[in-house]
């Protein structure tokens, strides 16, 4: 079996490191000339951890990111609503990582070429062709629209992110990203420590949301802070939602949170401090009905982009990885094991979906605030303790990372690298 993967992302090689260490034969085909590291912070999972850690990349991920030791909600006023342990602090045998999107994906990028794995940049995929023993696909250099190259495979997978062109070829009258309204302005800021070094820190509601936490120390004691600045607002005019790339505008965003300005933490000033600010549309596409078609399939983004609420997207794309080389290692031929991947995976992330859509578990900061809009002085009189634990547990499950679970699930794959 030959494996062709569209798209050098998370979630694309992490599907090739699973293959390869399997045994089974794949090249990674990336549209742009050069892999180079790209985004913002990104938590990963215990979930997606003990993947990577079943990859041996451990020590990989100890060295670009930080184990992280808590989540905290608070209302716009500062109030702590719910504070809770995270990773191996919370009973998982596997930490949570806070971490840089890039350095993640460089060091999975780095490990498939060290392993001997093929990595061809500068081909984006054009076409593709199927006949009864496998599938030819075209690629092509985007700046030039020449062909670059024609591939024979098994079986292609389509891991080319939220603007997946093996998307648009099987689903042409979708259109583009649906945006729900909201606003993200995103930077990192060198600060001082916030609270313990480790925790997670989510300020606000729907409506105007400040997400805060470190992903790298500091010599000095400090910290490099990874934010977000969220704002609801689907009438405000000059929002371009498929706009990637654009540098975010101060004037555009701090007014809202001038306020946020608290003993532990100058939202503000972090905000002021940002190297440099990038302004991107909160986007996802409604759940589809199937990702495989004939010996092609879809993973991550381009099969179940989601609102980037619950920390959740790069870690459902590690998974995907994982079930599908299973499948691809179990099946007794490639439909079937794209049919068993989909059977695993598709009505889980399409919950997820939904579920973000309704602010996944950061929904208890709405309700908080509509019951409190002012803050409050005990938040037993805004919201019970069962209430706000019910709330964690049951995203929690919905997304496969609650800890008995996690912690007794037999391993997706059976084996361990040696490197």
């Amino acid at each position: 079996m030959t494996v062709m993967i569209a798209g050098a992302g998370i979630g694309g090689l992490s599907l090739a490191l699973s293959l390869h260490q399997a045994g089974i034969d794949c090249t990674v085909y990336e549209a742009v000339r050069e892999v180079r590291p790209l985004g913002v912070g990104i938590n990963l999972q215990p979930h997606a951890a003990r993947e990577l850690f079943e990859l041996g990349l451990e020590n990989a991920l100890d060295e670009i990111g930080l184990r992280t030791a808590g989540l905290a909600y608070f209302t716009a006023q500062g109030n702590l609503v719910w504070e809770e342990p995270r990773g191996m602090q919370a009973g998982y045998n596997w930490p949570q990582y806070s971490i840089h999107r890039g350095a993640l994906q460089m060091a999975l990028y780095w490990a498939f070429l060290e392993r001997g794995g093929s990595v061809l940049a500068g081909y984006a995929l054009k076409s593709w062709e199927e006949d009864s023993h496998g599938i030819t696909a075209t690629f092509m250099d985007r700046r030039t629209g020449h062909t670059v190259g024609r591939e024979r495979g098994s079986v292609l997978i389509g891991a080319d992110g939220i603007n997946s062109a093996m998307r648009a070829r099987l689903f042409p009258n979708e259109g583009p990203a649906r945006w729900g309204g909201t606003m993200m302005w995103r930077g990192t800021t060198e600060a001082p420590r916030l609270r313990d070094g480790r925790t997670v820190c989510m300020i606000g509601s729907k409506a105007r949301k400040f997400v805060v936490y470190p992903i790298a120390d500091r010599p000095d004691g400090r910290s490099l802070l990874n934010w977000i600045a969220d704002i609801h607002d689907p009438a405000r005019a000059g929002f371009a939602p498929q706009d990637w790339n654009r540098e975010g505008r101060l004037q555009d965003f701090l007014p809202a949170f001038e306020d946020m300005v608290f003993d532990w933490l100058d939202v503000p000033q972090v905000i002021r401090k940002a190297d440099t600010i990038y302004e991107y549309p909160m986007v996802d596409r409604d759940p589809l009905p199937r990702w495989s078609h004939g010996r092609v399939t879809l993973l991550g983004d381009a099969a179940h982009p989601m609102y980037p609420i619950g920390s959740n997207g790069a870690s459902q794309a590690i998974l995907d990885g994982r079930y599908l080389a299973r499948a691809l290692i179990e099946g007794s031929d490639v439909k079937s094991a794209l049919a068993r991947y989909e059977a695993d995976r598709r009505e889980t992330v399409n919950a997820l979906v939904l579920a973000n859509r309704g602010d996944g578990p950061d929904k208890i900061l709405d309700v908080v605030a509509e019951r409190a809009p002012d803050g409050f002085e005990r938040i037993e009189d805004v919201i019970t303790r069962e209430e706000l634990a019910s709330q964690a547990t049951s995203y929690k499950a919905l997304a496969g990372m609650d800890v008995a679970t996690l912690n007794t699930r037999p391993p997706i794959l059976g084996q361990r690298a040696d490197t």
